[in-house]
């Protein structure tokens, strides 16, 4: 089992840290930048059950130009982040976190992996439950 060092859990704080400030200004573009595509997703159809896809930078762009609108300034977002390493290159990190929305406090969970690039840190795969409307429930085989 890989035990990450200090420069390793360091490395992906430093990421987060750049991920937040660029969502906070809804860069979305330079968001992208941070990815590995073909980008993985799963989520769950409410009411069914799991959904798979995989998205490309353009179809990333616009949903998450959707879902941030402006950029996520002003939402009193908290994040509290458990890094899991599989490896010394593969990191999934596990999110709590909490935001305020039309005066109301919303929570959320949710997991991302990140791959080790050339470049550095890089999200490939999101998973975070309830967001699937309209997706195709998964199939097997």
């Amino acid at each position: 089992m890989y035990q990450p060092t200090a420069e390793d859990l360091k490395s992906v704080e430093e990421w987060f840290a750049e991920y937040d400030a660029l969502a906070e200004h809804g860069a979305i573009e330079e968001l992208a930048g941070l990815a590995v595509f073909p980008m993985n997703l799963a989520t769950d159809v409410p009411g069914g059950h799991a959904a798979v896809r995989q998205w490309t930078r353009e179809e990333y762009i616009e949903a998450m130009k959707d879902a941030m609108g402006g950029g996520t300034a002003g939402l009193g977002l908290e994040s509290k982040r458990t890094p899991h390493f599989i490896s010394q290159n593969l990191v999934v990190v596990e999110t709590d976190a909490t935001m305020t929305i039309e005066g109301e406090r919303q929570t959320m969970h949710y997991a991302d992996l990140l791959v080790r690039t050339e470049d550095g840190w890089a999200f490939q795969t999101m998973v975070q439950g309830g967001w699937g409307y309209g997706w195709t429930p998964a199939r097997r085989g």
